[in-house]
């Protein structure tokens, strides 16, 4: 069958089927994450605070969950039907979102009254979205590479396609979902993010015959297999309904998710420490402790980065002018579409430089790009602290939000494709795997600290609202002067380490 396929520019037509459902599904996932603090705190009246926890836990728990969703559909189920599966949930968890319910109401005393059955359908379809994405996420990129054989140089031009699904899916969304959210109603902007994701769903399974068969079990017997009269395949999907379960309780309890999270970074250290002190292999050691030291500063990036969908969204809606000179005004919720706009006109200016310093041998190597990511999105945060300093009764001028943004993105694309590529090179054969899960930990844990460090700009509101935005100016330009600091000191501190990481690594960039 493969033999037969008819190439669409140089590539199979699976390539363009995964292409199609990671647009619609990233659309639909940025779509309702755009939406989401402002959903809490002008439509539910959670406290700054609050909605930034309630963003966090479930931002980490989104990083944490396709850990086991991956190795599910690696060892039992195949990529395919984890795909699938986890595809149904998403459009059910977005639907689900589309429910609003009363809108939380001020009692004479200044107490909230909220719609307790519309919340707690919201948190269940944040944990049907939570489990969904751990069924998808990682399985669907590994379905792009089993697309091409080993050494096939058509690889990377495969994944920078399907990548830029993603992107054009977030873009689209900010714009759509945020407008229709904002305009109209959440149930308008979240409603658009589910038609989206069964627009994705409907893709996948209508081309799944241009998969070849790359995404299959590793063995049918083995899902057949029953235990209780059950298949292992049926006991798969239960236990996706048992995670829905512990995610619906997970993202209203904080203080779990953070314990969770900590008892799993000791534990991940722990094991870490336990190999390199056991290991024989001098090369391997040292290996392992560059890619340590880069995941944990993976966590500073990721915490300054992430403040996209708390601290900088409210700031956006709260102190950002944003007026155009014919008097209308843009929703905050589009300056996030910034990102993704800017990695699409960006990624491949960086991708001709990183190869044109590769000849002059001078590409920089991975410690050193994660430097200037870290560098780069702190410089982003100076920029809004001199933004608040400018800020004109009451108001700060939106470019520089803009050039914020355009700063992190440029942080990102240092980052972030080196990341992954980074684990794959520098562990141990023996583990890669596991340290592909502490990669994916680590993120988890930076969206859980990024919400810690929003807390530090929370402002008091009424009935959702700022009584005075030149009050609550003072307060983002606090946090950014923090945020801006310590960007600061950990880059510098990653470029005083890189002579010994470079050493460390024993010729690996």
């Amino acid at each position: 069958m493969e033999d037969n396929q008819k190439l669409i520019l140089g590539h199979k037509p699976g390539l363009y089927v995964l292409f199609a459902t990671e647009m619609w599904e990233r659309f639909s996932f940025y779509g309702m994450k755009a939406l989401l603090i402002y959903y809490l705190t002008k439509y539910h009246l959670f406290s700054d605070e609050a909605g930034n926890l309630t963003v966090g836990s479930y931002a980490a728990l989104v990083y944490a969950f396709p850990v086991i969703g991956g190795y599910l559909a690696d060892k039992y189920l195949g990529f395919r039907k984890a795909v699938i599966y986890g595809a149904i949930l998403l459009v059910l968890g977005h639907l689900g979102m589309a429910f609003e319910g009363t809108p939380a109401t001020l009692n004479a005393d200044g107490t909230v009254v909220r719609d307790q059955g519309a919340l707690q359908i919201f948190y269940f379809s944040m944990a049907l979205i939570i489990v969904g994405v751990g069924f998808l996420k990682a399985n669907i990129s590994s379905i792009v590479g089993n697309l091409y054989d080993e050494g096939d140089e058509k690889r990377d031009s495969g994944f920078t396609i399907f990548y830029m699904g993603i992107n054009l899916g977030s873009f689209m969304a900010t714009l759509l979902c945020g407008w229709l959210g904002e305009t109209y109603g959440w149930n308008y902007g979240f409603g658009a993010a589910g038609i989206g994701m069964l627009l994705g769903l409907i893709t996948f399974i209508w081309g799944q015959k241009f998969l070849i068969g790359k995404a299959e079990p590793p063995s049918e017997q083995v899902l057949k297999t029953k235990r209780y009269g059950i298949s292992t395949e049926i006991w798969i999907y239960i236990l996706g309904l048992v995670g829905v379960v512990l995610a619906y309780g997970f993202v209203q309890k904080h203080t779990i998710v953070e314990i969770l999270l900590i008892v799993s970074g000791i534990i991940s250290l722990g094991r870490i420490g336990y190999f390199i002190f056991l290991s024989k292999d001098k090369v391997e050691r040292d290996r392992l402790k560059v890619l340590t030291v880069l995941i944990l500063f993976s966590i500073i990036f990721w915490a300054l980065f992430e403040q996209a969908y708390t601290s900088l969204n409210l700031f956006a809606d709260r102190a950002i002018d944003r007026t155009l000179d014919s008097g209308k005004e843009i929703p905050a919720s589009w300056f996030l579409s910034l990102n993704a706009l800017f990695i699409i006109l960006f990624a491949p200016v960086f991708a001709w430089l990183w190869v044109k310093l590769e000849k002059l041998s001078a590409n920089p190597g991975s410690y050193l790009k994660f430097a200037l990511g870290i560098l780069l999105a702190a410089a982003g945060f100076g920029v809004l602290v001199l933004g608040c300093m400018e800020a004109v009764a009451g108001k700060v001028n939106m470019w520089y939000l803009v050039l914020a943004y355009l700063l992190h993105t440029a942080g990102e694309i240092c980052v972030s494709p080196v990341g992954l590529s980074s684990v794959t090179k520098l562990s141990p054969i023996k583990m890669v795997g596991f340290m592909m899960g502490v990669w994916f930990l680590a993120t988890a844990s930076s969206e859980y600290i990024a919400a810690l460090l929003a807390n530090i700009a929370k402002v008091d509101t009424h009935a959702g609202e700022v009584a005075d935005a030149a009050q609550a100016i003072p307060s983002y330009q606090n946090l950014f002067y923090i945020l801006f600091v310590m960007g600061g000191i950990f880059g510098v501190l990653l470029l005083l380490l890189s002579p010994i990481l470079k050493k460390w690594s024993h010729g690996i960039k």
